[in-house]
């Protein structure tokens, strides 16, 4: 696929955050970080936006800024250009994340894993994560349900007790009528 003037577009864009508007007269934009932990903004040198359309931005500095992050890309200069990229979603390659620790996850990679129960019981797949404020929590989709019913489960160590990244698996301490 391609970008702006023809530069062909990674295929390990990960969605990160959006921008919210402009931040001062300089140039610089605010964003909402999808993730508490912002390294890959912090780290990748180069983001991809898609408004106008999907084209890549050389990134000069970002920083935190209270709750938010705020950066200034290359050729944003003004109040303007800044807040003609509001709305905007920033995508970064996920080659450019910051290394985990062992037992460590991105929200992303957990994606499409299967549940299963301690008794063997598939749950369904994970479909997403969201932050309740106390800790992460697994949105994982029932299978066979016409419903789209959608269980919730804490992704804490007293609920979650293997993750296998290799088979895509996570076990759990979770019944399906919790």
């Amino acid at each position: 696929m391609m970008g702006a003037a023809g530069i062909p577009i990674p295929d390990d864009l990960v969605v990160v955050a959006h921008i919210t508007g402009a931040y001062g007269l300089a140039g610089w934009v605010r964003l909402s970080a999808y993730s508490d932990d912002a390294g890959a903004l912090l780290h990748a040198r180069t983001w991809w936006l898609d408004k106008p359309e999907m084209r890549d931005m050389e990134v000069l500095q970002v920083r935190t800024q209270g709750d938010d992050l705020v950066a200034h890309l290359m050729g944003v200069e003004g109040r303007d250009a800044s807040e003609a990229l509001k709305g905007a979603t920033v995508h970064v390659r996920r080659s450019h994340f910051p290394p985990l620790d062992d037992g460590e996850f991105y929200w992303v990679d957990l994606i499409g894993h299967t549940v299963e129960n301690l008794h063997g019981v598939s749950l369904g797949v994970v479909t997403g994560l969201m932050d309740n404020g106390a800790h992460p929590i697994l949105r994982v989709a029932v299978p066979g349900n016409e419903k789209a019913q959608e269980l919730l489960i804490p992704f804490v160590d007293q609920f979650v007790t293997v993750v296998d990244s290799v088979e895509k698996r996570i076990k759990v301490d979770w019944e399906r009528e919790y």
